[in-house]
């Protein structure tokens, strides 16, 4: 019996190998109905614990923006923009993105905002959140690790949600690792270019969050995505594939419209 148990984790820890759209090998093993399940919930969960703005040109403003991105993945994403000063986005496994009015205010355009939502949106295609899920879990716990999305104030609820990618709010800052942050940076970068977005503008946004920190704003999203000193470097390295596929979307009439 136990050499059965034994051969049933093996074959299903073999079986977990994945790769992301990088091309990068993956250990994947939470079905990923079950971690986008994770994130419908972590989603609701904070949409009736958190104001959400009722700004109808902020509102527009992200859901414009959104909209143009997810063209270009498919599938029926949510927007949510959330009352609150921290400069963070977010998205979640099952299509969720959640935006602050924080970081709204921040930008100057839409193409800054788009680089945001894209590197977000990058994490969620790469599959960011179950590869954590199944490194942290294996097999043993992840039953439990789904439904304690539900129970947020309990310690294995809040390691759930951190894993996830928003936990911050609950004092669990688990922040991804470099590979996945320079993986969704060159996603993000790819998708805004995609959608007609000018990937240049990912530089000088990134160049305003640096200074936001400075002058002392609460920057949620650099807490949980540590900006590292190459990041720049690597967006750079990668920016001139991403003009010329901004060239070819242009071609193709992709010119977004989106102000606030």
């Amino acid at each position: 019996m136990l050499k059965k148990s034994l051969f049933t984790v093996l074959v299903g820890l073999l079986s977990a190998c994945a790769t992301s759209p990088t091309g990068r090998s993956q250990f994947i093993y939470m079905p990923d109905n079950q971690v986008d399940q994770m994130g419908l919930q972590a989603f609701d969960s904070m949409k009736s614990k958190n104001p959400i703005s009722r700004n109808a040109d902020y509102n527009q403003f992200a859901q414009c923006v959104a909209l143009d991105l997810t063209k270009q993945t498919g599938g029926q994403w949510e927007v949510v923009v959330f009352e609150d000063e921290t400069l963070n986005a977010f998205a979640l496994p099952g299509n969720k993105i959640g935006v602050h009015t924080g970081l709204i205010k921040l930008v100057d355009n839409q193409d800054q905002l788009a680089a945001v939502i894209g590197h977000e949106i990058g994490h969620v295609l790469s599959r960011h959140s179950n590869e954590r899920l199944s490194q942290e879990t294996a097999v043993s716990t992840g039953l439990s690790m789904v439904q304690a999305v539900t129970q947020p104030q309990t310690a294995l609820g809040q390691t759930a949600l951190g894993l996830l990618g928003v936990g911050a709010q609950y004092g669990v800052l688990l922040p991804y690792s470099r590979v996945h942050e320079t993986e969704a940076d060159t996603i993000g970068l790819d998708l805004m270019a995609k959608a007609g977005f000018d990937p240049r503008q990912s530089i000088n946004l990134w160049k305003k969050m640096d200074q936001a920190s400075q002058g002392g704003q609460p920057i949620e999203f650099m807490s949980t995505h540590p900006s590292h000193g190459s990041r720049i470097d690597n967006l750079n390295q990668h920016m001139n594939h991403a003009v010329q596929l901004q060239q070819q979307a242009r071609s193709q009439g992709k010119q977004p419209h989106c102000t606030k």
